[in-house]
């Protein structure tokens, strides 16, 4: 598994910290977090390799601070933030209608001391295919979210059985590498327009997977190829259907057993996994780059019209409700 041990030691060595001062009545001993977004930080890392990492938590109204909830992280795209998925998804809304904290991280840009802009200086997520500067300095994102795992169960009462993560083109693929490499912490995984760029590896835990893409993508076009970025790069991407082909790989699943179609939706189901959990694949007719049933702030030109054929949150959360971790009744292999 990547991830940085100064990153996993001390963030272990900081929610020691904080259980002990909690237990006391010290600064961690805090008040139950008001419903509405929290900006919240990490420092990880140590050395040239310290960085202050950012985001948000969204609270719905009831909460507690004691009963156990869910946890849905939501990954934006290339040079997006967490601030902007928010609007652009909905998932605070659902948050709040369902009662589970909804988190909304930021990726990194390349020149971290000046602001991040879409164009010229991006956020972007270390998905696992060695692209661009987070790609070439190896940031620690897998040890990212693993730390806001630790701080969401201490300081939000995140349940560990029902951590989620979805994301969307960038934060798609990272959405892959999360459930890949932290199958132990993840309980399903729903990337929306993204690849799992690595191969030849298995699952510790047998992750559902979720995944939805519009036909007529034009950044993750179904049948791979090269695509133009707006960044005026031009990179070769992979056909769609070889990611879930890997993830049924690992899941050792059978044939398609459920095809569904509505409104332009074509549904496909892979639920005969001799290792558990099971991959459901949704194809939207005419969607472009955008997500399902959201918005998006970048011209038409780069990822097309809004599309309400398909409503990608709901879609994700109701699947996310149906699949809680469960006790494991067949191994799963190692991951290496």
């Amino acid at each position: 598994m990547r991830g940085s041990a100064i990153s996993t030691l001390l963030a272990a060595a900081i929610f020691a910290a904080a259980a002990i001062s909690a237990t006391a009545g010290g600064p961690m001993n805090q008040p139950v977090p008001a419903p509405g977004n929290h900006n919240e930080s990490l420092v990880l890392g140590a050395g040239a390799k310290k960085m202050t990492r950012t985001f948000i938590v969204h609270v719905p109204p009831g909460f507690d601070g004691k009963s156990k909830v869910a946890a849905v992280f939501m990954l934006h795209g290339a040079g997006g933030s967490g601030e902007g998925a928010i609007s652009q998804t909905g998932w605070d809304v659902k948050s709040d209608h369902e009662g589970f904290i909804a988190v909304f991280p930021d990726g990194t840009s390349p020149r971290p001391t000046l602001p991040a802009k879409f164009l010229t200086n991006p956020r972007l997520w270390n998905d696992g295919s060695g692209r661009g500067a987070v790609g070439v300095d190896n940031v620690d994102d897998l040890g990212f979210i693993s730390a806001m795992i630790d701080f969401l169960e201490a300081r939000y009462a995140a349940d560990p059985m029902r951590i989620y993560c979805t994301g969307f083109s960038n934060g798609a693929s990272m959405t892959f590498s999360v459930g890949l490499n932290l199958a132990n912490r993840i309980a399903a995984i729903a990337p929306v327009a993204g690849h799992l760029w690595e191969s030849e590896k298995q699952l510790t835990y047998p992750v559902p997977l979720l995944y939805i893409v519009g036909t007529d993508d034009p950044l993750n076009p179904l049948g791979g190829g090269k695509v133009k970025l707006p960044w005026e790069t031009v990179e070769n991407r992979p056909p769609v259907e070889d990611s879930l082909k890997e993830w049924e790989r690992m899941l050792e699943c059978g044939p398609q057993v459920q095809t569904a179609r509505s409104k332009g939706v074509l549904e496909v189901a892979y639920d005969q996994c001799v290792k558990g959990g099971e991959v459901e694949y949704y194809r939207v007719a005419g969607l472009r780059h955008i997500w399902p049933g959201g918005k998006s702030r970048l011209p038409e030109k780069w990822v097309g019209k809004p599309s309400d054929s398909l409503n990608a949150t709901d879609v994700i959360w109701e699947f996310f409700k149906a699949h809680p971790r469960t006790p494991v009744t067949i191994p799963i292999a190692k991951n290496h």
